[in-house]
């Protein structure tokens, strides 16, 4: 087995293309944000690594060398202002691989030990396992089962919320 190199950076321009490929796969966008535009342009990535990947704190999750996948982490304002919202996504092809628990894990750190943050969480469509798995092996704990909360494709889902506190 490789041995495998994961680092978290910024996006850069070079990202567009594989951004554009992976976006455009049905399998892989069937979980995030209804957010991300479909289908996924190559106007859509510039704008992206540009602007987009600035709000927030985002990573570009690089294994091998090889852009991979997606962290960020968005603060909350005011009352919450030491709360963020955790998303992220590993492309299809690298699935299964350990590397989004791998970069949570990473990330998590870095949040903790660079900001002021507390508490990190993240919300997952209820049927996303991997999704919940990779928060679990992070140390990320089911918080709540939001109801119907999620409408997408035109189906009504559950949310699960994990949170992480700085001391756990």
């Amino acid at each position: 087995m490789a041995i495998k190199m994961l680092a978290l950076r910024q996006f850069e321009k070079t990202d567009e293309d594989l951004l554009v490929s992976y976006l455009n796969d049905t399998a892989q966008t069937h979980f995030l944000s209804a957010r991300i535009p479909q289908p996924y342009t190559p106007e859509a990535a510039r704008w992206w690594v540009e602007t987009g990947s600035k709000l927030g704190i985002t990573r570009a999750i690089v294994s091998n060398g090889i852009f991979v996948g997606s962290i960020g982490a968005i603060p909350g304002e005011f009352e919450k202002q030491k709360t963020a919202e955790i998303g992220y996504w590993g492309a299809r092809p690298y699935w299964g691989q350990g590397i989004a628990s791998e970069a949570l894990q990473k990330f998590t750190h870095l949040l903790f030990e660079s900001t002021d943050l507390i508490r990190l969480y993240a919300a997952v469509m209820e049927g996303n396992v991997a999704s919940a798995t990779v928060l679990q092996k992070s140390g990320y704990k089911l918080e709540a089962v939001l109801q119907k909360a999620i409408y997408k494709n035109g189906s009504v889902f559950n949310e699960l919320h994990y949170s992480r506190v700085r001391d756990e």
